[in-house]
């Protein structure tokens, strides 16, 4: 993995953010208050976040250029977009560069792929062709990792914690992410950008990829978020606070409030539950909400790309996190019950 990262440092901002979980019914050690509620801690600050797919993701099949002008399409109706390779001739792959190894040692020799797709294993067979500039290529646009930032909603008091209240998605895909594992950093806020009618905004930051900034490590990806486990220094290291936990028939509509960073620190917002349907559980689109804080409305516009996530409190308590934006109007967006986030978590 370690090697993975070197190669792939580049920045990418998700519309991420971290949620720590841990539900009422879970066999999990659970912090309680003194009227025996379920307590967990919260956050509202940025990790970083790079997660490795699990086999080498297919984006799609292309065209390659051959010696004489012509263009050929080798893999064209055999692989599939969201096809996970994880074989290449009965060889385990740690990454594409192990593939494209492969494929440049094989001759042209036909090769046999073993992908799993939709939950079957399949296997494929595909010819490499030799290119315009000398090399045996199959045809495909491959990925084996992805990186971004988000904000951590909460932790519990083994370490786990659950991120988002929304999977991680390949853009080119399309879909859920399947991962092979991951790890957290420390992140840094560099600049917001305002979010306007139709443009959502942004917040802009770096991933401070060293071994001494790693707080954790990821083991699942899923429509409710990531989860995974904070290492002791990533806990004392993050602003950490207890709070209860509502259930979701406990919420309502009317005043509540957001944790997130935008300038350095953590800050809490008010926001307005505009809208609740109690009955949608495998969602993340629980409820609705409006930012009506005036200087996060300055700020930010209201809810931009990385405070997906971002904790929600009603009357002192984790309710849910933030999850989506309406793009035509910043200031208002989409949250998950934090029941949903523990359940996914469990």
């Amino acid at each position: 993995m370690a090697e993975r990262k070197q190669r792939y440092r580049r920045l990418l901002l998700l519309f991420l953010a971290l949620g720590l979980a841990g539900l009422f019914f879970f066999p999990r050690p659970a912090m309680a208050s003194e009227n025996g509620r379920r307590t967990v801690r919260i956050c509202g600050a940025p990790v970083g976040i790079y997660m490795e797919t699990r086999g080498v993701l297919i984006l799609d099949a292309g065209e390659l250029e051959m010696a004489d002008g012509s263009t050929r399409s080798p893999a064209e109706n055999i692989v599939k977009s969201g096809d996970y390779i994880q074989k290449a001739n009965g060889r385990e792959l740690e990454g594409k560069q192990q593939l494209a190894d492969l494929v440049a040692a094989s001759g042209g020799s036909d090769m046999v792929l073993e992908v799993w797709r939709q939950g079957e294993n399949v296997k494929l067979q595909l010819t490499p062709v030799m290119t315009a500039d000398g090399s045996y290529k199959l045809g495909i646009w491959v990925r084996d990792n992805i990186q971004g930032i988000g904000t951590l909603t909460y932790v519990e008091e083994d370490g786990s914690f659950g991120a988002l209240g929304h999977g991680i998605s390949d853009v080119d895909v399309g879909e859920i992410l399947a991962v092979g594992g991951g790890e957290l950093y420390r992140a840094d806020i560099l600049s917001v950008v305002k979010g306007q009618d139709g443009i959502p905004g942004e917040l802009k930051g770096v991933i401070r990829y060293y071994p001494e900034e790693r707080i954790g490590e990821i083991t699942d990806n899923s429509v409710m978020g990531i989860h995974g486990t904070l290492s002791e220094q990533g806990i004392s290291s993050l602003p950490l606070r207890s709070v209860e936990i509502s259930g979701k028939e406990e919420v309502r509509t009317g005043p509540a409030s957001l944790l997130c960073m935008t300038d350095g620190t953590v800050q809490e917002y008010a926001i307005e539950i505009t809208q609740i349907d109690w009955n949608k559980q495998d969602t993340n689109k629980c409820f609705t909400i409006r930012v009506t804080d005036p200087e996060l409305l300055e700020r930010t516009g209201g809810i931009v790309q990385g405070m997906s996530g971002s904790p929600i409190l009603q009357d002192g308590r984790l309710m849910g996190a933030v999850t989506h934006v309406l793009v035509n109007d910043p200031a208002q967006g989409y949250g998950i019950f934090i029941e949903n986030m523990l359940e996914a978590a469990g």
